[in-house]
């Protein structure tokens, strides 16, 4: 029997114009809320043609041509990193039996709760001069002075590949292990058959079959990567986004510095073109819903144990050594536990997260739900575009959101003074409303994925049955999809508040002014080497963002379950799809 669905799983049965008020006001949000997202980029374009004076004739001449070059150079570092350690680890977990390996297949995922500048400043802490690290070369060898040993620089474009490339690896792992789990395993028979070892099975099959799967966690890790301010100001590596913020907060230029946003989206076109170009023609279907043992190997011996000190290093460099860094720092100082300082901090995290979690999942809602109403080529690309956010580091939406955001500020301060005798100020910004505005647009994509998928796994029978019975667009919304996907929402939500929680750039160019939250404490007690001080809140963050890397590895673990509609797993093998 065939499905009456389209290309994403959203049912085709209804493609007339809105009829009813609800119709036509939904229709119009959807427009409206698909706006709001793109105007911060269209600012930073409108902004980058204005004049910044005598600033960009130096900015070409001395700041962006380093900058360029090294967030080049930090890219490709960083990539190489993670291609290798998330491809060779996702590989081992699923083709190889060896100890631990369940194990394993889980604690990969660990490197994702902690944010790259809290790694960065732990590592910092860790491996510089005064770290414990060199500390104890110096007592066991009894030297003086740094010239009397050489040290790797951590402070360094060096250091900073390193570790971001162990914090962001998990991208590509992720979706490398999920490519070679659905891979055909009469493929791989058939590749054994014909005399395959395991490199060659891997370098001349596996790999191949999986490049879609791999280059988007790649383009994801080095977004993340173009993202980040924290980091590389620890590191002292002077990055597009560095420039960005010093340019806007240091120059007090705002034309300058979205004059070098609209350079950095060239930059993330350019990831987005090499996505594109790396799925093309890359479309592998699986012809039947038969799952079988997937053909592994055992590693005996020594080999079975490199298997697991590869498994293991990522983890102990991305997770364990910061972790256990930090909860001795923090030690040190609980009595901070009780600084005011330290509450308000965490209140102001929490009610920005919650607000902006919210206002991401009704947005979601709204737009996933106008798509399955009106199932067309508009309302999928107005999806699209809406998700577009997470593509664009929170540097630039900060330096776009801040021009239309001022300008409104003052049409309503001026409204005031006019009606009132009075003026509001910067009402927008002072409240918070400007930052949350960012978080929405940074992570939307996040809550529209998971919401659209939910949507498109509702059989649009419900739909019809209960218009047939009266309902409204509206009244089958709140009834029947809303009771049915709130494993959904609930996770959606989750997944928007620890991301809100964590994101810093954006926190730092928008937040009102003497408002701290979490990650802006970690920040500013790091940019002036009180380690002790960020070790409590950024543990704090830590626990927190374990939380949504447990819902994804329980997601992991289920979805094969999903696709099989039983629970016969193998105890020593995963499961794949027969031709």
């Amino acid at each position: 029997m065939t499905s009456r669905h389209g290309h994403s799983g959203s049912p085709q049965y209804r493609t007339a114009a809105p009829s009813s008020r609800g119709e036509r006001l939904l229709a119009f949000g959807t427009y409206f809320l698909t706006g709001l997202v793109v105007m911060p980029v269209l600012a930073i374009v409108i902004m980058a043609m204005g004049s910044s004076g005598n600033l960009w004739p130096h900015l070409v001449s001395t700041i962006l041509p380093r900058s360029i070059a090294t967030t080049f150079q930090l890219m490709v570092g960083v990539g190489v990193i993670v291609f290798v350690v998330g491809v060779s680890t996702a590989w081992l977990v699923t083709m190889c039996r060896f100890p631990g390996r369940r194990w394993f297949d889980l604690a990969l995922l660990l490197p994702f709760a902690v944010p790259t500048y809290i790694i960065a400043f732990s590592y910092v802490e860790l491996l510089d001069y005064t770290g414990p690290v060199q500390g104890l070369i110096r007592d066991i060898f009894g030297f003086k002075t740094s010239r009397d040993y050489w040290f790797p620089e951590i402070r360094s474009l060096g250091g900073a590949m390193f570790v971001m490339g162990f914090v962001l690896y998990p991208y590509v792992y992720l979706s490398a292990r999920a490519s070679f789990l659905i891979q055909s395993a009469c493929a791989l028979d058939v590749s054994r058959t014909l005399g395959a070892g395991p490199f060659r099975l891997f370098w001349k099959v596996a790999l191949p079959l999986a490049r879609p799967a791999i280059v988007v966690g790649v383009t994801l890790a080095l977004m993340e990567c173009l993202n980040d301010i924290g980091a590389v100001s620890f590191f002292g590596v002077q990055t597009l986004t560095f420039s960005v913020y010093d340019t806007w907060l240091n120059r007090s230029n705002l034309t300058g510095a979205a004059q070098i946003a609209t350079i950095m989206l060239v930059f993330v076109l350019a990831l987005m073109f090499l996505e594109y170009y790396g799925r093309r023609k890359q479309r592998f279907h699986q012809t039947t819903g038969t799952y079988r043992a997937l053909p592994s190997y055992e590693l005996r011996g020594w080999r079975g144990w490199i298997a697991v000190a590869v498994c293991a290093l990522p983890i102990i460099l991305g997770f364990v050594f910061p972790s256990l860094l930090l909860l001795s720092r923090a030690s040190r100082r609980l009595e901070d536990l009780f600084e005011p300082a330290l509450w308000a901090a965490a209140g102001n995290t929490l009610w920005l997260a919650a607000v902006a979690a919210a206002v991401s999942i009704g947005i979601s809602l709204t737009l996933a739900y106008r798509r399955r109403l009106f199932p067309s080529k508009v309302t999928t690309t107005l999806g699209r575009v809406a998700s577009i956010g997470y593509a664009v580091p929170g540097t630039i939406l900060a330096v776009g959101i801040l021009f239309p955001v001022a300008a409104l500020d003052n049409m309503i301060s001026e409204g005031f003074e006019a009606l009132f005798g009075f003026g509001t100020g910067l009402l927008l910004i002072g409240s918070g409303t400007a930052l949350i505005y960012a978080y929405v647009v940074r992570f939307l994509a996040m809550s529209y994925g998971q919401i659209d998928g939910g949507f498109g796994k509702i059989t649009p029978h419900y739909d019809m049955a209960s218009r047939s019975l009266g309902q409204t667009a509206w009244g089958t919304l709140g009834r029947v999809h809303m009771p049915l996907m709130k494993p959904v929402i609930l996770s959606a939500t989750l997944l928007s508040f620890v991301e809100c929680m964590k994101e810093l750039p954006a926190t730092l160019l928008l937040r009102p002014f003497n408002f701290e939250t979490l990650a802006t404490t970690v920040y500013n007690a790091a940019s002036r080497e009180a380690f002790e001080d960020a070790a409590l809140p950024a543990l704090c963050i830590v626990l927190v963002g374990i939380i949504p890397v447990i819902m994804l590895a329980k997601t992991s673990a289920d979805t094969f379950r999903e696709k099989r509609g039983n629970k016969r797993f193998s105890k020593d093998t995963s499961m794949v799809p027969a031709e």
